[in-house]
């Protein structure tokens, strides 16, 4: 298996790669070596040239935000497509609004999508008579993906590091960005 990731800004530096956020101990990507390449951008035809490559299942976790509502439709699922030759698998653990749902639909229907896992969904919750309920190559789940069994204990874990840090007069993780919208 191959990882690619995507970003809002550039990576070009390994410093730039390193995951400067809370980490659950013994998971995760530190040092940033997993992505074998980053592609970075706000605008269209990077997202494009992203989606351009080998991609198989692409994951979604990005914020809400206005750059990124409605940032997966026609255009991106026709080139995350392989020009038709292996159709990707979409899934959104992100926000709802991220994903454009009647292309979304029309991708899955035509083949241009293999399939999609939906945590979230727009709207939400999805009504009753919505076309992904039905579905074979859709999963809908109720938007739990962050919960699980050692939910409570991650966040003991990061609080505790808050804590420390904090006692040492140094910088807060995860702190919103406003200007972000994050």
């Amino acid at each position: 298996m191959d990882v690619i990731a995507f970003t809002a800004t550039p990576k070009p530096t390994p410093d730039s790669k390193k995951d400067k956020g809370f980490v659950v101990p013994g998971t995760g990507d530190l040092d940033g070596t997993i992505p074998s390449a980053w592609y970075s951008g706000l605008d269209k035809p990077s997202l494009h040239n992203f989606l351009a490559q080998d991609i198989d299942l692409l994951l979604i976790s990005v914020p809400l935000t206005d750059a990124t509502r409605h940032m997966l439709s026609t255009a991106e699922f026709a080139a995350l497509s392989h020009q038709g030759s292996r159709p990707a698998f979409v899934t959104n653990i992100a926000r709802g609004p991220i994903i454009d749902t009647p292309a979304l639909v029309d991708a899955l229907k035509d083949g241009t999508l293999a399939g999609a896992n939906l945590d979230v969904t727009e709207p939400e919750p999805l009504p009753e008579e919505s076309e992904l309920w039905g579905m074979e190559n859709v999963v809908v789940t109720p938007h739990v993906s962050g919960s699980g069994e050692a939910y409570t204990e991650r966040v003991f874990q990061l609080l505790e590091v808050q804590l420390d840090r904090r006692r040492r007069g140094e910088a807060l993780l995860n702190v919103v960005q406003r200007g972000r919208g994050y």
